[in-house]
């Protein structure tokens, strides 16, 4: 592993940094994997909140975007992106109506999912009052138990029918996110979950069909069950988010190697005792995620190297307990001076991201950007 230099190791600390190759390399590899798929490419931004990061995706053959929230993807408006699915089910008017007048006035086709008759009737009663056209998906519980209807629920054929013939909405197709995928144990738990995933839309999709309703597109999102490289038949497009950046989840599963991982935190020691160094990252800098979705292969909150020692197997640290301020790293084997830069590979970048106001980009050794997380905060 490449070590770092100097300009890098001595900045003010807790910075979160971005390796430019390795996410480009990230890059690559999903849009690969969907080209070969002959599927599309919509990313959540919710990872990474970052127009930089977006034009990255763009140049790379993304066909739009997903977004968590409607404030989140207003964010990325004046990109040359020609759609936006809003992947959460709205159902305040007000939210609603932001989104349809910024479809209006940006010419931009957005998606909505519903996982209820009351959540579609919203939406369409909006669209008509407004005279603005909106594509719907209908979100199907893959096996999270979190939001979407269960695949034998009466509600999704009737809502099916409904929208399509109705004349301001457009019945775009099925939804699903096989999130639980982040509680496997390893590489063979999460592709059974992908499969099974997959089997599960073929099975709804059919029994649409049986009732005359075309479905379009089928839409399947999550990271780890894309990285199992499963056969996509039947799928339309993907909607990963942390592929770019990956995480010490990820990794455990089995399903990278840390080399692949392109974000890290860096830290410094600032003080030691007889248990642990501490680190001036806490919860404000790594959050106090112990892994998306309820993961239990992870304990403690990152895997810590001395930064010009990072990824080598005898110097691993891990940091078991946080404060608001503070980090608190077991000590190993070996002592470490206070004022030593440690870097981190945290337990869940998206959660970190959405914690700092940017990210400290290196390239070929060196220090080259600052981006900006412009979508920091949009949780309305």
């Amino acid at each position: 592993m490449k070590i770092i230099d100097k300009e890098i190791t001595s900045v003010d600390t807790p910075r979160v940094f971005v390796d430019y190759e390795i996410l480009l390399g990230n890059i690559h590899l999903m849009h690969n994997f969907a080209n070969k798929n002959n599927v599309k490419i919509r990313p959540h931004v919710k990872s990474h909140k970052s127009l930089d990061i977006s034009r990255l995706q763009l140049k790379e053959g993304a066909m739009g975007f997903t977004a968590a929230k409607a404030d989140e993807a207003a964010v990325f408006l004046n990109l040359p992106v020609s759609s936006i699915t809003i992947a959460y089910p709205l159902i305040e008017k007000n939210k609603i109506q932001r989104v349809l007048s910024t479809s209006r006035e940006y010419e931009l086709e957005f998606n909505f999912i519903v996982d209820s008759s009351e959540g579609y009737e919203l939406i369409s009663s909006m669209c008509e009052s407004m005279g603005i056209s909106a594509g719907i998906f209908i979100k199907i519980d893959a096996g999270l138990m979190r939001c979407g209807l269960q695949p034998d629920n009466p509600d999704i054929v009737q809502i099916a029918r409904k929208a399509t013939v109705n004349n301001y909405i457009e019945f775009k197709g099925l939804l699903s996110h096989a999130g639980h995928a982040y509680k496997a144990k390893d590489v063979k738990e999460v592709e059974n979950i992908a499969l099974a995933e997959l089997d599960l839309l073929s099975n709804v999709k059919n029994k649409l069909a049986e009732s005359g309703i075309e479905v379009k597109e089928v839409s399947v999102g999550c990271t780890p069950t894309l990285l199992t490289g499963v056969n996509l038949a039947g799928v339309t497009e993907i909607r990963p988010g942390n592929y770019i950046f990956m995480d010490r989840l990820s990794w455990k599963l089995g399903l990278i190697t840390p080399e692949q991982i392109s974000l890290t935190v860096m830290a410094t020691v600032i003080s030691k005792n007889k248990n642990y160094f501490i680190i001036d990252a806490g919860s404000k800098v790594l959050s106090s995620d112990t892994g998306a979705h309820g993961s239990k292969i992870l304990t403690g909150f990152g895997t810590a190297y001395p930064a010009d020692e990072y990824l080598k197997d005898k110097k691993k640290m891990e940091i078991v307990a946080l404060s608001e301020e503070h980090g608190f790293i077991k000590r190993p084997g070996y002592d470490l001076p206070v004022g030593s830069r440690i870097r981190i590979i945290p337990n869940h970048a998206c959660t970190v991201v959405n914690l700092t106001d940017s990210l400290i980009v290196h390239k070929e050794n060196k220090i080259t950007e600052s981006w900006r997380v412009h979508a920091r905060g949009k949780v309305l």
